[in-house]
């Protein structure tokens, strides 16, 4: 006989702080105390507190929620965050990553007009990724669209899986703007996955980041898998609270995130034979 056995990942429950927005930095840090998650993702962006390591250590140390991640800043609005060069900003979000005792940086492929970042992408995360113990997660992103038009924005293109890095980002989100497969191209990424973006979509043309079960993309399939391989990277929420009509009802989501996250972690079986 043979009975099912709950197998529950190494992986950490992180929240992007990009979650609480437009509420600050250190209200994310407040947020995942409260509610039980094991640490945070920065994402780098105009909030000062985003870019100041010290600050950022303060925090952690208050609320004693680990950063498990940076966000490197990628956005258009950050286009002036860290620098202008590229180059700075990735390097920046490694040292921040190594100050706060980060694993991991994310970064986005870049936007077709930086060409010369662009064509020295792929060599260069390589040999970034070469000089340090922080992995640098190149994450998945889709094309832009205006009602009948589709603007491909990325470069080499969006769907990252088509160019040769050691590690990758998987964000449903985005598989869910782009349209495509998100186990097949999960299944791509193979074991170079090294963190996941943890949110739905509905296939709008704007990327959603829905509450995790709010959508039509495989967020369950992808944790049920993950415990049953044994993941050991970091599992972000980054869901879009906008929308939110009071801070509780903002809390409430990020709630309900982790408890999904928590669940589907924790209910992949597998079979072993009795004593």
């Amino acid at each position: 006989m043979a009975e099912p056995v709950v197998r529950i990942p190494d992986a950490k429950v992180a929240l992007s702080t990009a979650s609480v927005y437009p509420e600050s930095t250190a209200t994310a840090f407040e947020i995942a105390a409260r509610l039980g998650y094991d640490g945070v993702e920065i994402m780098v962006w105009t909030d000062p507190v985003s870019q100041d390591i010290e600050a950022l250590r303060r925090l952690s140390d208050y609320h004693q929620v680990p950063i498990l991640a940076v966000h490197a800043p990628c956005l258009l609005i950050t286009q002036r965050v860290w620098s202008t060069d590229p180059w700075v900003k990735l390097q920046r979000a490694r040292a921040a990553a190594e100050k706060l005792g980060a694993t991991t940086v994310v970064v986005h492929p870049p936007f077709r007009w930086q060409r010369q970042y662009a064509r020295d992408f792929v060599t260069g995360i390589w040999r970034m990724a070469d000089e340090t113990d922080v992995r640098f997660a190149v994450e998945n992103m889709y094309p832009w669209r205006y009602r009948d038009r589709e603007m491909l924005a990325y470069a080499p293109e969006w769907d990252v899986t088509n160019s040769d890095y050691r590690h990758f980002t998987v964000d449903l989100s985005h598989t869910a703007t782009a349209r495509t497969d998100g186990m097949a191209m999960v299944d791509r990424m193979g074991d170079r996955l090294a963190h996941i973006h943890l949110a739905d979509g509905k296939g709008s043309n704007k990327d959603e980041h829905l509450v995790p079960g709010r959508g039509d993309q495989p967020c369950a399939e992808l944790l049920e898998r993950l415990a049953r391989t044994g993941f050991d990277g970091h599992v972000v929420i980054e869901v879009n609270t906008r929308r939110a009509m009071s801070a509780a009802e903002r809390e409430a989501d990020l709630a309900e995130a982790l408890a999904f996250t928590r669940l589907h972690l924790a209910s992949s079986s597998a079979q072993v034979p009795r004593s």
